[in-house]
């Protein structure tokens, strides 16, 4: 008998998905209908096994915890030292994001080159005037930094419009048929020039903290996009506002910045060519996403119960999922 605590939002079809997996284990679930679990650090202490994302300081090395799933693919607060026990097993939620978010960043994308953003802006202020020129996915250069499930599934689609794609690795060369040339990291400063979108889904990571940095930003084609939904780190901001306002950049679409909340009085609330969104390109929001997460769960409790290996697991050195 294993106590699993769940801590994501679930209906009662989910719910029962997720028992029938491991029926013999014990369920507790903390849930509302704003998704904001309520939860105390006696369920936590009660718990074998947590489905969803914990306060790291509820979960500080607890020996009776043997695995943690998070309902998130980014897993950067439990892999810090101190926070599980060696013992404990980490899965992320890698594979459930990738329809939402690529969707995602393809309607910003569309939003900026097509500068709907600047007609909102007109219509706000009951302007009937036009913006000038825009560009078009077809026949675009564009640069995906991450190509893992969300990556993967933005460079399909807007390969399909008739975009060159260029995909950059931390360090597997495989090319998907999706994707034009695959590159490493230490490659991308000669391929920025070309490059008229850089879209990146990133995850947080020494490796990718300031990845886009004001030296990279003047190295980039001028006007062109930035679009980011992984970490807001992986950009300097204020750099990235200064080619916003210069007009050295088109735009730039953002669904995470660093800090977040991104402050109130920051300048980029008032730059037209930034679409600000507060990280909620993945979330529950969309149902397939939800779906897909318990998906997860339930599977990897169906395997937990019988002592298969997990699928998901962590890289804690890399801080993302394994090579599966």
């Amino acid at each position: 008998m294993q106590n699993v605590l769940v801590l994501i939002p679930t209906d009662a079809e989910m719910r029962q998905k997720l028992i029938s997996s491991a029926p013999n284990f014990d369920y507790r679930f903390i849930d509302d209908a704003l998704f904001k679990p309520v939860l105390t650090e006696d369920d936590v202490a009660w718990a074998n096994i947590i489905l969803g994302n914990p306060k790291p300081d509820f979960i500080k090395a607890s020996g009776k915890l043997l695995w943690l799933q998070t309902n998130s693919a980014g897993v950067e607060p439990f892999i810090k030292n101190g926070v599980l026990a060696e013992s404990t097993a980490l899965t992320n939620a890698s594979g459930a994001y990738g329809l939402a978010i690529a969707e995602h960043m393809l309607g910003m994308h569309l939003e900026i080159i097509k500068k709907l953003e600047l007609y909102r802006d007109n219509q706000s202020a009951r302007k009937w005037e036009s913006r000038g020129s825009v560009k078009s996915i077809s026949g675009a250069n564009v640069l995906v930094l991450g190509m893992g499930d969300i990556g993967g599934e933005y460079a399909r689609r807007v390969k399909v419009l008739g975009a060159t794609v260029i995909g950059m690795r931390r360090m597997n060369r495989e090319k998907p048929d999706y994707v034009d040339e695959i590159i490493t990291q230490d490659e991308l400063d000669n391929f920025l020039p070309r490059a008229d979108v850089i879209a990146m889904s990133l995850p947080g990571t020494p490796q990718t903290e300031n990845i886009i940095s004001r030296e990279r930003i003047e190295k980039m084609k001028d006007g062109a996009v930035i679009l980011n939904v992984g970490r807001g780190n992986a950009i300097d901001l204020e750099a990235l506002a200064d080619a916003l306002e210069s007009g050295k950049l088109m735009g730039a679409g953002l669904d995470v910045t660093e800090p977040e909340p991104l402050p109130q009085e920051h300048r980029l609330w008032k730059i037209p060519t930034a679409v600000i969104t507060p990280h909620i390109a993945g979330f529950f929001y969309l149902k397939h996403t939800h779906d897909r997460i318990v998906e997860i769960m339930a599977e990897n409790l169906c395997r937990f119960a019988s002592g298969s290996d997990l699928i998901n697991q962590v890289d804690f050195a890399a801080g993302y999922r394994k090579t599966q």
